[in-house]
């Protein structure tokens, strides 16, 4: 059944209305106890959460309602999509009533033939009236007999004795849940969610899971007042060709549910673009926080919220079990652990160590052999993203070091971010977090060049970006920094000195293995111009004005 579903978004204020429909959970996904609340797809992003109930409202009588309060072109294709979706329903309905009145003709005809077939060899029986009377009183019996025995059965087994062949009965895989025209909605779920119903109607669920369903990460859903429950959790362990054993991707994907907060005291150390949001995030899943950071003034807002003050990096890892840190560059991230009243100072064996901050693999093997000496565990555990996720709770982690401290962190991941991976050993998520940002800092000069080619050369800038939409390369990055541009808006999402970095340490880890990154070396070159043109502390998408000055 078609809804539309109401839910918050933190200190940013509120989603739109958003247009789904409600569907079956995996088998493996448990509904969050506690709550009353539906499984919902939506429309036009093809994720998918659990939404509560008082959440949710028919689609058809707040369809105006809705449009008139989001004019966005994201909303806009949703709405596109509820259409078509209602339009093929249509199309099933009309097709499968055509074929079940034909259906039905087939069998009274048959029926017809058969009863005058049996009325002609009772003729040439030449039975008696009162034997007739008989056999016929028999048969009404025979035949009421076969009705209670088909009455008797459910509708479900009835559809089951059916064979798929038959005209108009469609395959399983192509039923889709029925659209409601009432105000209210019936549903009535099997497995994890039947302990609920909607107000009374006429809608019935038929099940519609998505195979792809533990490949789909929410980008919509509520941050409830304990975070999120995990789905799945897989651990692939391969042999190469080569012999040698190697952990790929342990991916854990998480949905809008319910989980406990772990009970380990947190530490965190760094309140830049990415600190911030990630501690807002952790204290809003119930987690106990202590924070530090250089400039303390940035401390205040998150005490108000709860949190405790550390006087220095040392004290907040000798009175907490995990201490994160997110600082800017690898002279930051050595001076955190290593610089007076450093987190160093602090370890003791059995104390944890998380470094969140994008370095490279030289810096971090380094840092996570001091905390190890002195009986520390460690993790590195970059995080892909901008200010916009970190605030939202949807970051992908990388994470590699002690697989133990992986698990330990699970609840602050998920609270943090929509997917956490496990790359193995210490330095694997520093060189895959400095490739992914290479792609992204190179991918941004290009969007860059593009839009100055076509300003230069007559064309409209805006008629470019939304024939970018159109195509292969859509994506919410490319609309965003493209809007940025175009508005001349560059409030910082991701620092540009920060990208330029990433792109340095990048082309170095390619010298180190003889492996050549011309493209991002060029891009780095775009970057370091922007950087003269005071553009350091501005977006990334800044490096637009490298070529038009």
């Amino acid at each position: 059944c078609l809804i539309l579903s109401f839910f918050s978004r933190g200190k940013l204020g509120r989603y739109p209305p958003w247009p789904g429909k409600i569907v079956n959970p995996p088998k493996d996904l448990k509904k969050p106890r506690g709550k009353k609340c539906f499984f919902v797809k939506f429309f036009g992003t093809e994720d998918h959460a659990w939404i509560k109930v008082e959440q949710l409202k028919p689609y058809h009588p707040h369809k105006e309602e809705m449009i008139k309060i989001n004019k966005g072109k994201r909303f806009q294709q949703a709405v596109d999509a509820v259409e078509e979706f209602l339009r093929k329903t249509k199309g099933k309905d009309q097709a499968f009533s055509h074929n079940s009145n034909e259906e039905k003709n087939r069998r009274n005809s048959s029926e017809e033939r058969s009863k005058q077939s049996a009325g002609e060899e009772k003729r040439k029986a030449s039975l008696s009236e009162g034997k007739l009377k008989k056999g016929t009183g028999e048969g009404k019996k025979r035949v009421s007999s076969v009705s209670s025995e088909r009455g008797s059965k459910s509708p479900l087994k009835r559809a089951q004795d059916q064979s798929p062949r038959k005209r108009g009965r469609p395959p399983k895989d192509e039923k889709d849940l029925t659209i409601p025209e009432s105000s209210t909605v019936k549903r009535v779920m099997t497995g994890t969610v039947a302990g609920f119903k909607w107000p009374p109607s006429v809608s019935e669920p038929v099940k519609d899971s998505d195979p792809h369903f533990h490949h789909f990460l929410l980008s919509q859903t509520e941050k409830p007042a304990v975070c999120y429950q995990a789905i799945t959790k897989k651990l692939k362990v391969c042999e190469e060709e080569t012999g040698s054993t190697s952990i790929q991707a342990a991916d854990s994907t998480a949905v809008n549910g319910s989980i406990t907060p772990t009970d380990k005291k947190i530490g965190f150390l760094g309140l830049g673009l990415m600190g911030s949001g990630i501690v807002s995030n952790l204290l809003k899943m119930g987690h106990t926080v202590t924070v530090w950071n250089r400039t303390a003034e940035k401390c205040d807002l998150f005490i108000q919220e709860g949190a405790r003050l550390g006087r220095t990096p040392a004290e907040v890892v000798s009175t907490c079990d995990i201490t994160f840190a997110c600082v800017s560059d690898p002279k930051a991230a050595k001076d955190l652990v290593l610089g007076p009243s450093g987190v160093l100072q602090g370890i003791r064996p059995g104390k944890c160590y998380v470094d969140m901050s994008t370095v490279d693999a030289d810096t971090v093997t380094e840092l996570a052999q001091v905390i190890v000496s002195r009986g520390g565990r460690f993790l590195e555990a970059p995080v892909s993203g901008n200010q916009q996720l970190s605030n939202d709770g949807m970051l992908v982690i990388l994470a590699a070091g002690d697989r133990g401290l992986y698990e330990d962190c699970s609840s602050c991941f998920q609270a943090m971010g929509k997917t956490s991976f496990f790359l193995g050993e210490v330095g694997n998520a520093a060189k895959m977090m400095l490739i992914v940002n290479m792609v992204q800092g190179s991918f941004m000069a290009t969007i860059a060049e593009g839009l100055t080619l076509a300003q230069v050369t007559g064309q409209s800038q805006q008629t470019l970006l939304d024939i970018l939409n159109q195509g292969q390369l859509a994506s919410i990055f490319l609309d965003q920094k493209c809007q940025n541009i175009l508005q001349g808006n560059f409030k910082p999402d991701f620092y540009l000195k920060y990208i330029q970095k990433d792109l340095r340490l990048a082309i170095a880890l390619g010298d180190s293995v003889n492996h050549p990154t011309p493209m991002a070396a060029a891009a780095n070159e775009v970057y370091k111009r922007a950087k003269a043109l005071d553009q350091s502390d501005n977006d990334m998408s800044a490096v637009y004005r490298a070529y038009i000055h």
